[in-house]
C-alpha cells in the first residue's frame, strides 16, 4: 500500500508543477515578459483505439485518458514557424476481456471465462513523457503541430472490479495488480495536433507495442483526442 501512495504522490506532484507553473511565471518579476510568452501549458482528454489486437480480444468503444503537459516555444525568428520541447503525462487506459492471475512478481493475463462476472477490468499505464514538436501559428491563431514524443511507465497497473475469482466468495472483489512484469516501459511515436486559438485536436501513434515481446500481443494504440491550450 506504501508503494501505491508513493507513486501516486509522484504522479500528483509533477501534475501539480505543470498546473502552476504557468501561473508562477505570471507572478514573477524576475522572468521577463518575453520568456513567459514561450511557454505553453496543454490539458487533454483523449481515447485510444487498440491495433493487432489478438482473436477473442475486446476492447471498449471508448478508451478514455487524460494528459498534461508544458513546452518551451522558440520561434524561428519573425517567421509562423518554431519549435517546442516540454514535459507532460498522459495516462492510457485499456478496457477490456482480459484478467490478471498470479502473483506480482508472475502475473499472466488470460481471456475472462464466460461464467465469471465483472463490472469492470482495465489495464492503466501512466506515461511521464517528454513531448517534441515544430509549429506553425498565423496571426488569426490557426495552429499545426507535427512532433514526436517518447515517454516512460511511472505505475502501470491493472484494476478488476467483479466476482471473487480470488478467494472464492459471494463478495465483489476490487482489486489492484501492480508493477506488471511484462509491460514494455517506454513508448514512442509521432503526433498531430492542429487547432484555433486555444481549442485543438490531436492525434498520437505508437511505434512501440505495450507488452514485452514474446510475453503479450503486439497490441498498440491509436490515440484521438482534444486539448485546451489556454497560454
Amino acid at each position: 500500500m506504501n508503494r501505491i501512495n508513493h507513486h501516486m504522490v509522484k504522479i500528483f506532484v509533477i501534475i501539480a508543477v505543470l498546473i502552476f507553473f504557468v501561473p508562477l511565471l505570471n507572478q514573477a518579476q524576475v522572468v521577463k515578459e518575453a520568456t513567459k510568452k514561450r511557454i505553453s501549458v496543454g490539458f487533454g482528454l483523449f481515447s485510444d483505439i487498440w491495433m493487432n489486437t489478438p482473436d477473442g480480444m475486446k476492447t471498449r468503444t471508448i478508451n478514455q485518458g487524460v494528459n498534461i503537459f508544458a513546452t518551451y516555444n522558440v520561434p524561428f525568428g519573425k517567421s509562423n514557424f518554431g519549435f517546442a520541447i516540454g514535459l507532460g503525462i498522459s495516462v492510457h487506459n485499456l478496457y477490456w476481456n482480459y484478467m490478471f492471475e498470479g502473483s506480482n512478481d508472475s502475473l499472466q493475463f488470460k481471456r475472462i471465462p464466460d461464467t465469471l462476472g465483472y463490472k469492470r477490468s482495465k489495464l492503466t499505464l501512466p506515461y511521464l513523457e517528454i513531448p517534441l514538436e515544430f509549429r506553425f501559428k498565423t496571426k488569426s491563431k490557426f495552429a499545426l503541430g507535427i512532433g514526436f514524443k517518447v515517454g516512460y511507465m511511472i505505475y502501470g497497473h491493472s484494476k478488476w472490479v467483479g466476482d471473487d475469482y480470488l478467494f472464492e466468495t459471494n463478495n465483489t472483489l476490487k482489486a489492484s495488480f501492480k508493477d506488471i512484469k511484462n509491460i514494455e516501459k517506454f513508448t514512442y511515436g509521432p503526433t498531430l495536433r492542429i487547432g484555433y486559438k486555444w481549442i485543438h485536436v490531436n492525434a498520437a501513434y505508437s511505434l512501440s507495442s505495450v507488452f514485452t515481446k514474446g510475453k503479450g500481443p503486439d497490441m498498440y494504440p491509436i490515440t484521438v483526442g482534444f486539448l485546451l491550450m489556454p497560454f
